[in-house]
């Protein structure tokens, strides 16, 4: 049955399947029906794209034209671009947001991407705001109009000033945001039911920064530090965070005031020690947290530095290459650079302490002047630019990882030794992500590596068309956001087996999945002779034919042209300004905007001129959503490739998710010229780099194209291949214009008698550009429709018919200099449209208006029948779930994948005294797999009346309190082995309270009574699934104050003074849900 390969219910297929083994079935007979019902869809809808498809065809095999097709095409630089229901060279993708037109996303490009620990939600920061995605819709359709519909549902913040970081708190189900406005703001996570379908607002904002607030980052102890421009980095303590959020809505004006007063200016508390140093001048893009090591590291472009999280000092700085700096001390300086200094540095204006003697005035004033100079000398390091550091993270095994925009990855133990050096692409690094034991790498040319944590390279793959700009972890998948504003999923065991499932099986399905478009477009090309046009020209050109076109692309050549004119177009080539077109140009437009009613009918998409070579696109509004991402080309020919009277002008734009470029060219003159008109056509195809228009307002992704485009020139567009041409890029290609080539051995009264008697076939085999076309020389596997009107050159203007051509002195030979070509996704002409070949076309019309006198050539019209495959994402996406729900093998793998290995903890109970250290073991009793480990602290209560609190309060990104310290917080137990964590009480800590940077009062914390609840989390490699086991921790002053037993001493461990409860019970570990209710009943008096 023809059904059959798109049904097939085999055994390793559960979609269609029944009973409890049929994954996407409840079982029964509802099952059954709902089976069927599906089945029966898809037939119906199967059956409709072949009735419509068979009709469609039949129509245009009825008006399409013969064409003559170019040698040469389909191999180098003219290889068609790859095209596939799912892509060949990389593991298949949850498409999460599909390509966003750019016109759409002006304003609002997203930048950031983060995830929560639970993989419950996906935050993105953008230009306008935050928005989130509940992972639970992850297959669902959109729920927008237009281009919206096919992404994943999401929720929208208010308005705000576009955010540079996120940090996300899953303690206090919080997520935290950094602003261009030098504002953080604090969104909750879950919302209540009245604020679903409404915009979002934060919860709490502050002023943390007078520049942008560039990084920001949780210490393990539970506090928000930010960095900023000038090396600025801001401590904001828990306890004032902590205080603002319980005030109440009607004390909002309160919130920012207490934190923005609690302030810690690390820049400040290094400078006032007279210390002066690099990484106080250069900008603070990252900062990270090392919980281990009770660390912060701060890095800038060419320099890192480490810093105390208990004492907030600076530890150390070393540049890229892994040498220290020395912290030099400088003495008796003089006054007035620190104000300057503050005021770069303060989220505030502060007004000078009187206390502050003059000497130390003067040595924070030339401290300034030094930060000045070290900033001048960091941004001016020009040579050093390619080593500057683009991504940094931490990764299961405690080690750091660092990215240059040489592409060069650098792997560092947590004291900021240096340790290995790996390069795989020499194109820069964007981002870093890590789970398990893998680390995945994001490029600039869209490149995804994966790497184990010995830097070995797993698998690699073109994960995007433009750079991977971030990355996140969610559930099951890591997603990676291109500046474009694609992300996508990919599975994190890719590459492996199931990717070879997932491929065979989406591939299977693609009729589930494609949707065909029609639509028609009139391309017209027109040497003007520097001449203007009648409005009855134009409407026979163009409105006489453009009743059921949906696409108006002109070219037009020789527009204006004079020496002075190509000079000065020459010159705004060069610096890149005033490229809007010359008064010639805009008359063009806008006559032809007239003969098209524009506005009503149709709108301009874009437009390019390069001296008097002149391209425009008009699209009818019914249509207009579906098109975007214009970009534009200019490549001059003349005079050594540096002057525009020939070369050619492009405009690339997205129809239906398909690229498709119009090129307007006008090549070398004159009838031996064929080589140079070659040449001309090769320079062209070969060398035409797209850029955005700038009439479009947001410029963080101006020149992605190009980016990408010199990148890829450095190391190749993909893995094994060479970079390609842009123009190769596109799946359909329409060159228009003069192209200047003439007849071969035949005079001029020969050819006048053949064209009055219409013997064009005669005259096309001395047509120039057909015998290069044969011999492959030029315009390599094109298509032309046959022609069968007279040669368009050379006229007398305004004289009729035939008889106009030219008669003068030089009489030269008529010749078919106008020409329209194209070039689609066939490989063969006998290839029907797919996801597969998705643009196929076909010439309806192709004539030249000889009734036209305007110019001395005549204006010529082609008519294209275009049909595009195109993916249906929500369907698409939604199947992707099916499938990943229903196959019993990729259950299976799923399943193996997901397994947590067997371990077992010594103790579920810590006492600790003044001083005390206690060991936590973790034993990974499985003997194959590795188990990794993290522990956080869940909250801080305190005990009353020998009474176990209700409730434990978590700090910050669950941060341990200051009095306790754990180490190591994470790591990897190999199989059969055990894991040692130290608990250690650090003392009473004396607190200090800073009010407008300064401390004002300082006081001991009595922390005794006090109850931390750890939480040590278990997962597999490449898993999120975990089980949780919790430990009581708690502080008490005395032996007489324990009333539970202690676990006998151990001679072995050295300085280990620990109380631990002997565990007679000890269990296997388990998920939270069994162990919790457990925990809550022990009577810990």
């Amino acid at each position: 049955m023809v059904f059959d390969r798109f049904y097939d219910s085999s055994s390793e297929d559960g979609f269609y399947s029944t009973g409890s083994g049929g994954g996407g079935s409840t079982g029964g007979d509802s099952s059954l029906v709902q089976a069927a019902g599906n089945r029966l869809d898809y037939m119906m809808q199967y059956l409709d794209r072949k009735l419509l498809s068979v009709d469609v065809k039949d129509n245009e095999l009825k008006q399409a034209l013969p064409e003559f097709i170019g040698s040469g095409g389909g191999r180098g630089v003219f290889k068609l671009p790859i095209r596939a229901a799912v892509h060949p060279g990389r593991p298949p993708s949850l498409e999460f947001r599909p390509h966003p037109l750019r016109e759409t996303q002006v304003g609002s490009f997203l930048r950031i991407l983060k995830g929560t620990m639970d993989g419950g939600q996906l935050w993105a920061g953008s230009e306008c705001g935050v928005r989130v995605w509940d992972m639970k819709d992850m297959y669902a359709a959109g729920m927008g109009e237009g281009n919206e519909e096919a992404e994943v549902p999401f929720y929208e913040s208010v308005k705000t000033s576009p955010t540079l970081c996120l940090v996300v708190d899953d303690g206090n189900k919080a997520v935290w945001s950094g602003h261009k406005d030098g504002k953080i703001r604090c969104w909750k996570m879950f919302r209540s039911s009245d604020e679903i379908d409404v915009p979002f607002r934060e919860c709490l904002s502050w002023q943390a920064h007078r520049g942008p607030v560039l990084s920001m980052v949780f210490s393990s102890y539970g506090d928000l530090w930010s960095g900023s421009e000038g090396g600025a980095i801001i401590v904001w303590p828990w306890e004032a965070l902590e205080k603002a959020q319980l005030l109440t809505s009607e004390e909002k004006h309160m919130k920012s005031l207490i934190i923005e007063r609690s302030y810690i200016d690390l820049k400040n508390q290094v400078t006032s020690n007279g210390i002066s140093c690099s990484i106080l001048a250069a900008d603070v893009k990252y900062l990270l947290s090392d919980h281990s090591g009770a660390k912060v590291w701060s890095a800038g472009p060419l320099s890192s530095a480490l810093w105390d999280a208990y004492t907030r000092e600076l530890l150390k700085v070393f540049n890229i290459d892994g040498l220290a700096e020395n912290l030099t001390v400088v003495q008796d300086l003089t006054p007035e650079e620190e104000a300057k200094m503050k005021f770069a540095s303060y989220p505030k204006k502060d007004k000078l302490q009187s206390s502050i003697s003059f000497f130390q005035r003067s040595r924070n004033a030339i401290m300034g002047a030094a930060d000045a100079v070290l900033r001048v000398a960091a941004k001016g390091a020009f040579f050093e630019d390619n080593r500057r550091i683009e991504a940094l993270i931490k990764t299961a095994d405690e080690t750091i990882w660092t990215g240059s925009a040489n592409g060069v990855i650098i792997k560092w133990d947590p004291n900021g030794n240096r340790l290995q050096e790996f390069q795989y692409h020499p194109y820069a690094v964007r981002c870093f992500c890590t789970f398990g034991l893998r680390i995945w790498v994001g490029y600039v040319t869209g490149t995804l590596n994966v790497l184990d944590l010995d830097g070995n390279l797993l698998g690699e793959w073109i994960a995007h068309s433009s750079p991977v700009i971030d990355m996140a972890i969610g559930p099951g998948y890591i997603f990676t956001l291109a500046n474009d504003g694609v992300t996508r999923g990919w599975s994190m065991s890719s590459p492996g087996p199931l990717d070879t499932i997932l491929r065979s099986e989406l591939s299977r399905k693609e009729s589930h999945y494609t949707k065909l478009e029609n639509f028609k477009i009139l391309a017209g090309t027109w040497n003007v002779a520097e001449g203007r046009a009648t409005q009855d020209s134009l409407i026979s050109w163009l409105g006489s034919a453009v009743k059921d076109v949906d696409f108006v692309a002109v070219g037009l050549q020789e527009v204006e042209m004079g020496a002075g004119f190509l000079a000065m177009s020459a010159a705004r080539e060069t610096m890149q300004v005033g490229l809007e077109g010359s008064t010639a140009g805009q008359w063009w437009l806008d006559m032809i905007g007239k003969t098209l009613d524009e506005g009503s009918s149709f709108h301009r998409v874009g437009f390019r001129q390069l001296a008097g070579m002149l391209i425009g696109v008009w699209v009818r509004n019914n249509i207009r959503s579906n098109v975007g991402d214009v970009d534009l080309a200019a490549v001059p020919c003349g005079f050594g490739n540096a002057i525009g009277n020939k070369g050619g002008v492009g405009l690339r734009m997205r129809i239906y998710g398909r690229m498709i470029c119009f090129v307007n060219c006008h090549f070398a003159a004159h009838l031996d010229a064929v080589n140079r008109r070659n040449a001309d056509f090769d320079h062209v195809y070969k060398t035409m780099s797209f850029t955005r228009p700038s009439n479009l307002l947001n410029t963080s992704a101006a020149g992605v194209s190009s980016m990408v485009r010199l990148a890829n020139a450095m190391g190749g567009v993909s893995v094994d291949e060479l970079p390609l041409p842009e123009l190769s890029e596109a799946d359909m290609v329409v060159f228009l214009g003069d192209f200047n080539y003439r007849l071969d051995d035949i005079s001029y009264d020969e050819a006048r008698d053949f064209i009055s008697q219409r013997s064009f076939d005669w005259l096309r085999e001395k047509d120039q550009m057909h015998i290069e076309m044969k011999a492959g020389s030029v315009f390599q596997g094109m298509r032309e429709a046959v022609i069968t009107f007279p040669p368009t050159y050379k006229f007398e203007r305004h004289q009729p018919g035939l008889a106009g051509y030219d008669s003068g002195e030089k009489r030269r030979i008529p010749a078919w200099c106008d020409r329209v070509l194209y070039r689609d996704s066939r490989t063969d002409s006998s290839d029907t449209c797919s996801l597969n070949c998705p643009v196929v076309s076909s010439v309806l019309q192709y004539e030249a208006c000889m009734d036209v006198t305007d110019s001395d050539h005549k204006p010529v019209r082609c008519i294209f029948n275009v049909e595009v495959a195109r993916v249906d994402e929500p369907k698409r996406r939604k199947l992707f779930g099916e499938i990943i729900k229903s196959n019993k093998k990729i259950r299976n793998i799923l399943k193996e994948q997901s397994n947590v290995p067997d371990a077992i903890m010594s103790t579920n109970n810590i006492i600790l005294q003044d001083d005390d250290k206690s060991i936590l073991r973790i034993t990974n009793k499985c003997g194959e797999d590795k188990a990794l480990f993290r522990v956080i602290c869940e909250g801080q209560c305190t005990i009353k009346d020998g009474k176990q609190a209700s409730s434990h309060q978590p700090r910050g990104s669950f941060g341990f309190p200051r009095w306790l310290e754990v180490k190591p917080t994470s790591g990897i137990i190999e199989p059969n082995h055990i894991a040692e964590i130290v608990v250690h009480h650090q003392g009473y800590e004396t607190l200090e309270e800073y009010v407008d940077g300064v401390s004002q009062n300082s006081w001991c914390e009595d922390v005794r009574d006090k109850e931390v609840m750890l939480v040590v989390e278990v997962r597999g490699s490449c898993t999120t699934e975990k089980k949780c086991h919790r430990v009581r921790v708690r502080h008490t002053q005395s032996l007489s104050d324990k009333s539970m037993p202690m676990e006998p001493k151990h001679d072995n461990l050295n300085q280990v003074h620990a109380n631990v409860l002997h565990r007679a019970d000890a269990k296997w570990l388990s998920g939270s849900r069994d162990v919790v209710d457990h925990i809550r009943d022990l009577h810990t008096p």
